[in-house]
């Protein structure tokens, strides 16, 4: 679960309480009086620093008044996948922002390779997501995002004692849903 910085702000903003306030709630072993200030401002301008954990959510939602599913999105992380991370955005694109079975249908008839690899990258986020108790039906891909990873190196012999370069690329994908309003 990661924080949804604009859902955040909704809810803090709805339930009318400040950053300090919102700080004093989640203030636990850890993550002081001192540093849970800049712990909310970081969460609400979206950077992920330091990291939010479960017990933070939960405090951060009760007082809101909300429950966790409302302020956060449920993501899941494949790293070093074997496919360049530009043939990976082509099926990434495709299935961007579409609700979560017609995303899984896209990927089931898609004939590229990285369509199976991100089939599983999706499905553990719907995982995390009912874990999270959101409704399934009403999950949509709010991010999936391709980045580049290491590159393995090979060189393969050719004529005459020369050697030619070989780039196996990587790639890491990361597929986030949320519910829709």
């Amino acid at each position: 679960m990661k924080i949804n910085a604009t859902k955040l702000k909704k809810a803090a903003d709805g339930a009318g309480l400040s950053p300090e306030q919102l700080a004093q709630a989640i203030t636990r072993p850890g993550l002081g009086a001192r540093t849970a200030p800049s712990a909310i401002s970081n969460w609400m301008t979206g950077r992920d620093h330091p990291r939010a954990k479960t017990e933070d959510i939960r405090r951060l939602a009760a007082a809101c008044g909300v429950t966790p599913k409302d302020i956060v999105t449920f993501q899941s992380r494949s790293r070093f996948m074997r496919s360049s991370s530009r043939k990976a955005r082509l099926v990434a694109d495709l299935i961007r922002g579409k609700r979560v079975d017609d995303a899984m249908n896209l990927l089931r008839f898609s004939d590229k390779r990285a369509a199976d690899m991100m089939t599983k990258t999706l499905k553990a986020a719907i995982s995390d997501a009912e874990h999270g108790d959101a409704d399934i039906a009403r999950l949509v891909v709010c991010e999936s995002r391709i980045d580049g990873g290491p590159i393995i190196k090979r060189f393969q012999p050719k004529d005459r004692g020369r050697a030619h370069p070989i780039r196996k690329r990587t790639s890491h994908f990361v597929i986030a849903v949320e519910e829709s309003a």
